[in-house]
């Protein structure tokens, strides 16, 4: 997903038929399991379910184009594998345009293999880029611990 596309509530005109997008982005979310590349894009849609409008359905026919183009993609379990334990966090400070609030991801690795992976917008509205990076720290070690 374009890191630079703005949805928001309101922008567009209403879908005709709703109920098509919505499959759409249930099927999506059922992909999530296997394919962690596109967890974030969908995440995102899927806020719009309620009332989707036509940009939501150009960034969801955007994100099936990158899935047929790239069905490598997903998780490979190696036989051989170290046990070190890594973990990535961040934080996008007042992303969402709707509610001001940050959206915060982790991955946390054993060796080569994903265990664990985590996109979701935090609960309240933070003062500072600081804090919401603090939180997605906080987040990622209790998902480790």
């Amino acid at each position: 997903m374009d890191p630079n596309l703005k949805l928001n509530l309101h922008d567009g005109e209403f879908l005709p038929d709703p109920s098509m997008c919505k499959r759409l982005i249930g099927r999506l979310l059922y992909l999530t399991i296997s394919r962690p590349d596109i967890t974030f894009a969908v995440n995102r849609l899927s806020q719009y379910m309620k009332a989707p409008r036509v940009p939501h359905l150009h960034a969801v026919h955007h994100l099936l184009q990158y899935i047929k183009s790239a069905p490598e993609q997903g998780l490979f379990f190696p036989t051989q594998n170290s046990l070190n334990p890594t973990a990535f966090a961040n934080a996008d400070w007042a992303s969402c345009v709707d509610t001001r609030r940050s959206t915060f991801v982790f991955c946390v690795f054993l060796g080569n293999n994903l265990l664990s992976w985590c996109s979701k917008k935090q609960p309240t509205v933070l003062i500072s880029s600081t804090e919401a990076k603090y939180r997605a720290l906080s987040s990622i070690t209790s998902e480790i611990v």
